[in-house]
Formats: structure tokens, C-alpha cells, sequence
């Protein structure tokens, strides 16, 4: 994949991506935790660090180097 391509689809998966994946996360997080039932505070944070790192390791080959020069160009 081109530099200019991994710059776009970056750029696509933080302004539309991120968001939705977030939406969907509270989404799924508020209907586990009723008023009856709730996680202990510890297993809740840890539950949300897990969500907000885990997006990231799939997605790691598309921002790989795309704060740098642009290797293609002379």
C-alpha cells in the first residue's frame, strides 16, 4: 500500500472509525452494567483500558511511519 493510500485511510479510521468503534463500546458496555448488576470499579477500568488500547493493534500497520516524510517523493 502507497504512503499517500496509509495516509488516507489513516485519516478515514480516526475521523469515522474511532467513533463509531466508541459508540459501539458505551453501547455495549452501558447495557452490561444495569442498576442491579455492576462490575467492581477495578474490573470496570480495566474493562474501558482494554477498549481503548485495543483498537489500536489491529489497525497498527496503517499509521506505521505516516508521521514521516513521505518516502516516495525525492
Amino acid at each position: 500500500m502507497t504512503y499517500k493510500a496509509r495516509k488516507r485511510l489513516s485519516i478515514f479510521v480516526l475521523v469515522v472509525g474511532l467513533p463509531i468503534y466508541i459508540i459501539i463500546a458505551a453501547t455495549i458496555m452501558s447495557s452490561m452494567m444495569t442498576q442491579e448488576v455492576r462490575f467492581p470499579l477495578i474490573v470496570e477500568f480495566f474493562i474501558y483500558v482494554a477498549l481503548g488500547i485495543g483498537w489500536a493493534f489491529p489497525l497498527k500497520w496503517v499509521f506505521k511511519g505516516i508521521g514521516q516524510p513521505d518516502p516516495d517523493q525525492q
